[in-house]
């Protein structure tokens, strides 16, 4: 039924109720989830620092690679240093625009993150495809409008299921299931119903990551004919190369996202939702970095510098 405007938010906070209830685990856990949090400020932050440094590294590749290493920063530092803070912490509370908040950089950084990833397989299918053009096609002014496209695209998706959200009424249960403000869990406490919201979940979310895997796998399909084309081995062995990092990254981002975002939502599927958030917000970010350092001769050779 219709609530009064004054009422629709009676809730002003929420309680976490975090990945483990047991004290020793959490310790543990603790130490674990800082080593990985450290390991990805310290390997992507390096990476940023290198791309500027060394004169080398300044091309299309390497600019779309700085903007990832910022993504993976910023996408695991929305739910990261807070399940840290918690780990320690008797109560796990949030507040009610700090939610927000989490639902909004998540999706906004995470929506981007699918679109980069994206713009990278193109960049490299240019590259292989198009090597005598690939200055003239992959130019300054493209590169800045391609990983522009991503963060305008990713921050609208963002707003549309933070703004949902944001107008529910929340006036029972304060309890989320999930170590972070996800929508599905949040989702779970409003007072009316909210097909339409996991509706859109379901069909905005899952257009856009279904849309870029197809564009980023076409380009690799595509790829996939210019390898077979070069004569060499070892000509194969070092264009495959280049490729072999993202596409490592590609496979742990997009199954872990639509895993969680493209099913239906249970109590079970929650609790599965949980790790594989674990994987997407601590452990992904931090193995980007080791992906793309130890398989680029380019990048071992900068480091080295």
């Amino acid at each position: 039924h219709p609530m009064a405007p004054e009422n629709r938010t009676s809730v002003s906070d929420f309680v976490l109720r975090g990945l483990t209830n047991s004290v020793e685990l959490q310790t543990t856990l603790f130490v674990i989830f800082l080593f990985f949090y450290i390991i990805n400020l310290v390997g992507n932050i390096s990476i940023m620092v290198i791309t500027i440094k060394d004169r080398s590294l300044h091309s299309p590749m390497y600019f779309f690679l700085w903007n990832l290493s910022f993504l993976d920063i910023c996408f695991s530092s929305v739910a990261v240093p807070k399940m840290l803070s918690d780990f320690l912490a008797l109560k796990k509370t949030i507040s009610f625009a700090g939610c927000i908040s989490q639902i909004h950089f998540f999706h906004f950084l995470g929506s981007t993150e699918v679109m980069l990833l994206s713009v990278m397989s193109y960049d490299r299918y240019v590259a292989i495809g198009n090597p005598l053009r690939y200055s003239n096609i992959m130019d300054k002014h493209c590169c800045v409008n391609l990983a522009l496209a991503s963060w305008v695209t990713g921050y609208f998706h963002s707003l549309l299921h933070t703004v949902m959200t944001a107008k529910l009424p929340f006036c029972g249960s304060n309890l989320v299931n999930h170590f972070f403000c996800d929508i599905k869990p949040v989702l779970k406490l409003a007072c009316i119903d909210t097909s339409l919201n996991l509706k859109l979940l379901v069909r905005v979310t899952g257009a856009l990551a279904t849309t870029t895997l197809l564009l980023t796998l076409l380009s690799y399909i595509f790829i996939g004919r210019f390898l077979i084309k070069i004569r060499t081995a070892e000509g194969r062995k070092r264009a495959f190369s280049t490729c072999s990092a993202h596409l490592t990254v590609v496979f742990l981002l997009y199954g872990t996202a639509i895993f969680t975002y493209i099913r239906p939502s249970s109590q079970d599927s929650l609790e599965q939702d949980k790790a594989a958030a674990v994987l997407f917000t601590v452990i992904t970010p931090a193995l980007n970095p080791v992906i793309y350092t130890l398989r680029n001769k380019d990048m071992k050779k900068a480091i080295q510098r």
